[in-house]
This record gives C-alpha cells, sequence and structure tokens, in this order.
C-alpha cells in the first residue's frame, strides 16, 4: 500500500494547530499506518520535498513565511490552510492596525522593560511584511480547516476523508471558531 506523504509547517501564529495535531495521541500512531511524514516538527526536516498533503498553520508576516509557502505550494498536491492564523491572519494579523514602523518602535525602542534600544537589522533577520497576510493571498489553498485551534477530531476527519478519496466534509459537530 502506498502511503500518503504529508508535510507540516508553522508560520506566523502561536503552534497551537501543531499543538492540536498532537492531541490525536494514539490515534496519530494508527494514522501512521496509511501515511508518512515529510517536513513537520515530528521528523525535523527542514525543505518541503514532493507530498500528497501540505498543513499550513499560521499567516504571512515576514519574507520567509512566504517562500516556505511557496516551496509548500510547489510541491504539495493539496493544500490546507489549518487554523485562524492561516485563513484570516488570526493574532499576528492585529498588527495589521498600526504601521510595521509603528510596531517596530514599539517592540525595540519604547516598550516596558527595553534596555538598549534598537530595532534589530540583521541579514539573518527575514524581512518583515507591511501586514500580516492569510495565506489563501499569496497562493491558491485547497481546502481551510478552521478553529483556534481546530481540534484533533477535526484534523482526522479531514485526514480520513481524502485518504478515503473523499472530499473533505467537516460535520458541523466538529467545526468551531473559539
Amino acid at each position: 500500500m502506498n502511503k500518503l506523504r504529508i508535510a507540516t509547517t508553522s508560520l506566523a501564529g502561536c503552534f497551537g494547530c501543531h499543538m492540536s495535531f498532537l492531541d490525536m495521541d494514539e490515534r496519530l500512531v494508527g494514522l501512521l499506518e496509511y501515511v508518512e511524514f515529510d517536513r513537520s516538527p515530528l521528523t525535523d526536516i527542514k525543505h518541503c520535498g514532493p507530498c500528497d498533503i501540505g498543513l499550513i498553520e499560521g499567516g504571512l508576516c515576514n519574507a520567509d513565511n512566504v517562500h516556505v509557502l511557496r516551496e509548500f505550494r510547489d510541491n504539495c498536491r493539496i493544500l490546507i490552510a489549518v487554523g485562524a492564523c492561516a485563513i484570516n491572519g488570526g493574532v499576528p494579523a492585529m498588527r495589521n492596525h498600526f504601521s510595521l514602523r509603528e510596531c517596530l518602535e514599539e517592540s525595540f525602542l519604547n516598550g516596558v522593560g527595553v534596555e538598549n534600544p534598537q530595532i534589530p537589522n540583521d541579514v539573518e533577520l527575514p524581512l518583515l511584511l507591511d501586514k500580516v497576510q492569510p495565506i489563501h493571498e499569496a497562493v491558491h489553498i485547497d481546502y481551510y480547516l478552521p478553529g483556534c485551534p481546530p481540534s484533533a477530531d477535526e484534523f482526522l476527519s479531514v485526514l480520513g476523508d481524502l485518504l478515503a478519496g473523499r472530499e473533505p466534509a467537516l460535520p458541523k459537530k466538529l467545526i468551531h471558531y473559539d
């Protein structure tokens, strides 16, 4: 039996969607009978290779996020936006009410407890985008898995449908937006 290849990543967000994915607990072990992981915190693989499914958590706040998202789109047959941050920018997009300059000055110059105030300028730091964006503004997304975070049962439902060759359809009882 050919296993489906899955890659996951977290962009601008809290990593809560990955934690919810891991909440499958022993059901994750059962899932491993049908899938294998490419890039993921479970494997520590740094680049996305050819995959059947890409699970993207988080929005786009810097140039590195955009690069990783495009790498996933280029390598994944199906791309799923996971959670509020990927779908609408979530909490990271709260900075969109301010200019990037205002955010940087508040964080690095005027913030409480700031010592040695200076805005970082290092080639190792990814270039920040002016605004945080949901991922569908940069690439085509095939499916959306809502929630903050989506539950382990939601992940299992969507992956179960895809494994069975069906179009994913979340039952209303699984969908939540808290």
